[in-house]
């Protein structure tokens, strides 16, 4: 798996994942449950991770979608 995406809005994770999904793109989302180390300020970020050979076609889908993955 490769990260794709590290974002600490979770509307961000919740349609890059949609979109994804929709294009049967298989994603998991990491540090999901670390807003109980920082009392649900949601200042540490979430990883969006995908699988080795879906890694291209993931960045497309964000890029056409003006998600900027920053990595």
């Amino acid at each position: 798996m490769k990260e794709l995406l590290r974002s600490a809005d979770p509307t961000i994770i919740a349609f890059a994942s949609a979109l994804l999904q929709g294009e049967d793109i298989a994603v998991f989302v990491l540090d999901v449950h670390m807003s109980i180390l920082d009392g649900s300020l949601g200042i540490l970020p979430r990883r969006l991770m995908v699988a080795d050979p879906d890694l291209w076609r993931a960045r497309i889908v964000l890029a056409d979608n003006d998600i900027a993955t920053g990595l």
